[in-house]
């Protein structure tokens, strides 16, 4: 049974995934709350499962002409670098200070989510409100 919920742990992580929201987000606390999956474990299901959905997005984008290859030779090289440091810094963490480490990035992530989506609310409330005050002539 608790495959099945992994499977669609998996599911949901890659329909999340597939709208532009990392996966990740989701898959992680699902496994590490309902399945009881360690952290660490967790983790790398997490980077595991991306691989497939990276190659797929990157497939589409390709097709589509998405991509800006220069910003990805620019974005790739630190990006690929700093992983694989992370990857050894976080083999020595406890799976504690990994969970503990993850929740307040998900907090900021929130926090900062919530602060953007207002701004873009206030920004329309008064664009809209500006546009009702001017004459349409």
């Amino acid at each position: 049974m608790k495959e099945l919920f992994m499977i669609i742990a998996g599911v949901v992580g890659g329909v999340i995934g597939g709208m532009g929201m990392g996966g990740g987000t989701l898959l992680i606390p699902i496994l590490t709350i309902f399945l009881d999956v360690p952290q660490k474990n967790a983790q790398a299901i997490n980077l595991i499962a991306f691989i497939p959905m990276a190659v797929i997005v990157t497939l589409i984008n390709i097709k589509r002409k998405g991509i800006d290859y220069k910003s990805v030779a620019i974005v790739a090289l630190p990006a690929i670098v700093t992983s694989a440091l992370s990857a050894i810094f976080v083999k020595k963490m406890s799976s504690k200070a990994l969970s503990v480490g993850f929740a307040i990035f998900l907090i900021a992530l929130g926090v900062t989510m919530m602060i953007d989506t207002l701004r873009k609310c206030i920004y329309a409330y008064m664009c809209k409100c500006r546009s009702m005050y001017t004459p349409n002539d």
